[in-house]
């Protein structure tokens, strides 16, 4: 299984969003707070991408194997979001 554990797209902008803020209290006026907003959550938006296509790879390869050996990498799909995210 997976041992390296990722962040949800959701963690990653929350985290973004508190260094944001810290990085605004601290040098207020060199931080475009809207446009560094806007950017972070374009990227979330895009590791959200990432992982629904990572997700729908690894239900196909699943379903090859269980075609194969009749064994299935995960028992479910909270088992599959455990393992991927789940620190």
């Amino acid at each position: 299984m997976n041992n390296n554990k990722q962040q949800t797209a959701v963690e990653w902008l929350v985290n973004a969003l508190d260094a944001l803020e810290k990085q605004m209290e601290v040098a207020p006026k060199t931080t475009n707070y809207k446009s560094t907003r806007d950017s972070c959550i374009n990227q979330a938006k895009e590791l959200e991408k990432q992982q629904i296509i990572d997700a729908c790879q690894q239900g196909f390869y699943d379903g090859i194997d269980v075609a194969k050996t009749k064994k299935s990498k995960f028992k479910s799909a909270q088992e599959y979001y455990n393992e991927t995210f789940n620190k």
